[in-house]
């Protein structure tokens, strides 16, 4: 009987032990596997984050990249005014092509050079680019190509009042356009649309008036407070338009950095003779 009890026990104790030592290689087992599934989820976790990261920069990569394609498309005029300063404008050539290409055209050819801002209204604007400094002149084709005559010439007005839909740019403060003649109180609104050639404009202040029915192609980048400056003038005080100023700032030059594009020549038009028509029309 004590045998048979010395043998019970014995068995015992050797079933404890069997039975302790699986559950503790069930127990590591589970642990190693638990820890396994928890640094596969935690690598996969890594992998999207360095996957994030990697789109993130290679974003940030391609909008550096499209940025600089952008600026690199994008001609910078430098308007040099003695006693003034220095204004850049960046041309927006997408907006408005055959006057961005004009206006660079007549700049680098020197056609600016020593003219003047001759209309100066505050609040509103400073105009330029007139070679008769009265408001009547503009380009001929010799400014603008070689073995050109002394004709006139204009451009076409791309803004959407004369069907032109690509441009977008709104008249705000900085904004840089071409002048053009105004034969509306006459009846004859759409002949003034396409007589630009050489004066252009700079708003002083927003003027949400004039979007769609002028030709923006660009806006001031740096030199603001020159043209605050500009806009202060004193002016005439015998102009009955009281916007001719008293010492009219004198444009030293204007040239145009294209980042080595070449824009050629712009396509032109014969202007509408005002004149002639009148003749046509009244002479008896």
């Amino acid at each position: 009987m004590k045998k048979n009890a010395i043998i019970i026990i014995v068995i015992s104790i050797i079933t404890i032990l069997i039975v302790g030592i699986i559950g503790f290689i069930l127990y590591k087992t589970i642990i190693d596997k638990i820890a396994e599934i928890n640094n596969i989820e935690e690598f996969g976790e890594r992998q999207e984050e360095n996957t994030n990261s990697n789109k993130q920069e290679s974003n940030t990569n391609s909008n550096k990249i499209e940025d600089n394609v952008t600026n690199e498309k994008n001609p910078v005029a430098t308007i040099e005014i003695q006693n003034y300063g220095t204004i850049k404008v960046e041309l927006y050539k997408d907006q408005a092509p055959n006057t961005v290409t004009n206006f660079i055209r007549l700049a680098n050819r020197g056609f600016y050079n020593n003219l003047t801002f001759h209309r100066v209204i505050k609040d509103f604007m400073i105009q330029g680019g007139d070679p008769k400094g009265d408001g009547t002149g503009g380009s001929t084709l010799k400014d603008i190509k070689d073995g050109g005559d002394s004709s006139e010439y204009s451009i076409k007005g791309e803004f959407s009042k004369n069907g032109y839909k690509n441009n977008k740019i709104k008249f705000e403060r900085g904004v840089i356009a071409m002048a053009r003649a105004d034969y509306s109180v006459i009846g004859l609104e759409e002949e003034g649309y396409n007589s630009a050639s050489s004066q252009f404009f700079i708003m002083h202040k927003d003027n949400s008036n004039l979007n769609g029915l002028y030709a923006g192609f660009g806006k001031v980048i740096d030199g603001l407070e020159v043209v605050d400056k500009i806009a202060d003038v004193k002016i005439s005080a015998d102009d009955i338009n009281g916007d001719r100023p008293e010492n009219p700032p004198l444009i030293k030059s204007i040239t145009v950095e294209t980042y080595g594009a070449d824009y050629g020549e712009p396509e032109t038009l014969k202007p509408f003779d005002y004149n002639e028509w009148f003749m046509k029309n009244y002479q008896q």
